[in-house]
This record gives structure tokens, sequence and C-alpha cells, in this order.
């Protein structure tokens, strides 16, 4: 008899048709795929999808940011992560100029201590000099095989500029690591910045005007020539735009070791929630786009032109993003990690026709394959760890942050009426959510070390 069953779902991944069967679980891993297995707990999955746990590959878990921090730690978040379906969280250091990329490795590691889920990390480069070479090697023996840049926030000293990016990327080719790019273009940003009236600098709007497709497109393609010249695996976070896809297909056209992702809020959200009396609360960087780069965006996803949805995650409560009468003195980020799948399967799966199976792909079995840890994680095959996510697609809700899990006051999508809804979420074999009770456990996260 094995520990758990889910019986009589329909069992969703990206490479096989929807098929119906029970899962059965011994330990920490999925032991077998059939009919009528037998289990000490059962779990009845009658009518509803049985996937694999999302992988969250982009979440900022307490960041600090403009003076204050992201009002998730990584004990709220990754209870909000759960009930959300979400199983593997990958998170960053807080990189700095002042200490060694090892240094900082350690310092998140203690502050995920606390995870319900199990975890990963992306380490931040900032301030790359040669010596920091041991660094990137280090950091790989510790478990921790992609690395952040950012194109852009040169006046916080987080900006790695083109000379620098070239150097450090063919160390990470050598390595068989990843480079992780935050793509939008200083130069472009701070010339628009400078042409601002000093009225528009009070004007939600012109977070858009500053931070335009443009600025995302020059970076991509700046970070693909170089990744491409250095040989390095490359992988573009949070694509926002159609001038952002048109670069990174003309990429992909002569360097195919690259991946992009997308977010929920540039598939659901436009620019013109800035005119709202309420619209700063949607700071983020990049800006929200037209709805001609949300349509374009959901068109890459039905093509595969883009291989993961990602939230990046970074919420703040409404006290939090008090408005100061101008648009740069905003904590950017946006709440996302327990909505994503909920979300996606409603207006993707639901209205847009996305096939189910390729919402796993793009939740679940990409971000593992990407990030080392396929098959471990994001696959439902004997062996894999068992962490499953049961959705039920009959159920109909409204979000609002008031029925939430995640450490805030504000939710970009209030209101929204969601078809589709998480009934229980096992993380290696072990419950954490059902029917709307949490079930897990402080602590019980494990760091996953990943390989080059």
């Amino acid at each position: 008899m094995y520990d758990v069953v889910v019986k009589g779902g329909k069992l969703v991944s990206g490479f096989r048709e929807t098929i119906k069967a029970d899962l059965a679980i011994k330990g920490e891993k999925i032991a077998a795929i059939g009919d009528d297995l037998d289990g000490k707990y059962v779990i009845d999955a009658s009518g509803k999808l049985v996937m694999p746990g999302v992988i969250d590959a982009h979440v900022h878990m307490e960041l600090p940011v403009s003076g204050t921090r992201s009002s998730d730690d990584f004990s709220s978040g990754t209870k909000a992560a759960a009930c959300g379906g979400v199983t593997t969280i990958i998170d960053f250091t807080v990189g700095s100029s002042k200490s060694t990329i090892p240094e900082d490795i350690e310092n998140r590691l203690r502050e995920a201590e606390k995870s319900h889920i199990d975890y990963a990390l992306h380490a931040e480069v900032i301030g790359w000099h040669r010596s920091r070479s041991q660094e990137i090697l280090k950091a790989a023996q510790m478990g921790v095989t992609s690395f952040k840049f950012f194109t852009a926030y040169g006046s916080s000293g987080r900006r790695t500029d083109r000379g620098a990016l070239f150097e450090v990327f063919q160390i990470i080719g050598d390595l068989g690591a990843l480079a992780v790019v935050h793509a939008e273009d200083e130069e472009v940003i701070n010339y628009l910045m400078n042409a601002l009236a000093e009225e528009e600098l009070k004007n939600m709007v012109s977070l858009a005007k500053v931070r335009p497709p443009l600025c995302e497109a020059v970076a991509v393609s700046d970070a693909i020539y170089l990744a491409e010249r250095a040989n390095a695996r490359l992988h573009i976070v949070h694509l926002s735009s159609a001038l952002g896809l048109e670069a990174l297909k003309r990429g992909k056209s002569f360097y195919k070791n690259v991946t992009a992702e997308t977010c929920p809020q540039y598939l659901l959200l436009t620019q013109d929630v800035y005119e709202n009396t309420d619209g700063h609360l949607y700071s983020a960087s990049p800006a929200l786009r037209s709805p001609y780069d949300l349509e374009a965006l959901w068109d890459a996803l039905y093509n595969e032109e883009l291989s993961m949805i990602a939230t990046d995650h970074c919420p703040f409560t409404r006290e939090q993003k008090t408005w100061k009468g101008n648009f740069l003195d905003l904590p950017y980020g946006l709440p996302g990690v327990e909505t994503a799948l909920p979300l996606m399967f409603s207006e993707g799966v639901i209205k847009r026709h996305l096939p189910v199976g390729l919402l796993v792909k793009l939740l679940s079995e990409n971000p593992a394959k990407i990030y080392g840890l396929f098959p471990k994680k994001g696959a439902l095959q004997i062996g894999s760890d068992a962490d499953i996510v049961i959705l039920d697609p009959n159920e109909e809700w409204t979000i609002s942050a008031s029925n939430l899990h995640m450490n805030t006051d504000f939710s970009p999508f209030e209101g929204l009426k969601v078809h589709g809804q998480i009934y229980a979420t096992l993380s290696r074999g072990e419950v954490i959510f059902e029917k709307g009770s949490f079930k897990g456990r402080e602590g019980r996260g494990k760091f996953l070390r990943r390989s080059c």
C-alpha cells in the first residue's frame, strides 16, 4: 500500500496528453501511475486536474528596496505560494559590491530557512571585477548556478556595463552556468528622464514614458549578442513588450541558447492603470505596457517563443507605497506568487484556449529544465519528487487581497473573477494545502543545490 494516492484525476504534463489515472506516492517520490491504486491517505481528485507543482523561478522575499523591504518574508511568502499551487521558488541573493557572492548566498540561505516549500537561489552579481571570477566558481560549488545581472539601476550601483557583462559571460559560459539578465537600457532611460518636465515627475503615467519598450529591446539585443560571443546560456527575465519580443526573436535566429519569461501582470494589465487614483500601487519595473504588447506576449506563449511564466513576486503594502508626489519615490514590485496558476488557467486555458499541457510546460516543466531541476522537479514521473498541485477547473471565485495569504493589502488583480481554484498542494509527498486549509510547517522546505 502506498503512503498517498491521488485518485481519479486527470493527469496533465507538458510532454503527453491528459490521462485519467491514479497517482501513488511513497515517501517523497512519485511511485506509481495506474488504476485502482490503494493508499493510506487518499485524495479524491475526480473531475480535477493533477499537475506538477508550479516552479516560480522569479520571486523576491524580504528584499530590501527603497528604504523598506518587500512585505513577504520566506515564511509568509512560501505559505502563500503553497496555497497557490507553487511547490518550488527560486529567489535571489541580495548582492553588494562590499560582500562576496558566497557570503551573499550564505546570508540568503539563513533567511530562507523559514520556507514551507523547497527553494533555490540565483546569485546577484553587483560590482563586477575580475577577482570575482573565483566567487562565481565557489557559488556553483555551493549549488547556485544562475547569476543575475542588471543593465539598469546605475545610480544604486547595480548596473553591469557591456564590457563587464562580456567578461563575466565568458566565465559563466566556460563553467556551463546560466546568465540571467534584467534587460532595460540605462542610457535610453536616463535620456528620457532628463527630458521630463518637473510636473511630469508628479504623474504616475510618466513611468511608462521613461521606461518604454525601446529600452527593453535595446538591452535584450545587447545581452544576446554578448552571450553569443561568449558562448554563454542566457535567460531574459520579465519580458514585457512586443519590441522586446522582436529583439528576442531576432537574437534567437542566430543564437539558440537563450530563453525568456514573462509575468502575469504583463499578460493581464496595461499602463492605463497608472491613470487611476491608486495607479501608484502598480509601480513595477519594467513598466506595464499597451494592449498591443499584451496580445503579442500571449501569441509568443502559444508559439513557445517565451519559455516560462514567472511572477517577479515582490509585494508591498499600501502604506509602503504611499504616494509622496513623485513616481521615483516608490518601491517597485507587485504581488503574484499565489495567483499565477489560477489566473493563467482562467485567463489562458479557459478564455484564450491555451492548451493546458502547454501551461504546465510554462509554469513547471520548462523552469525545471532551464534551471537544472528536471526531472526531480516539474514532472509527473515515477521517481520525481511528489510535488503536485490539484486544480478544480469548475470552481469560480473572485480575487481579493482579503482572501489571499500574501502579506499585503493590495492585489493588482482585485475584483477579477477566476475560473479554477487550487484544491490541494503536495510538496515531496506531504499535503501542505487541502480544501482551503493550510497544513504546512515553517522550515520544512529544502534548499535545492544545482549543478552545471
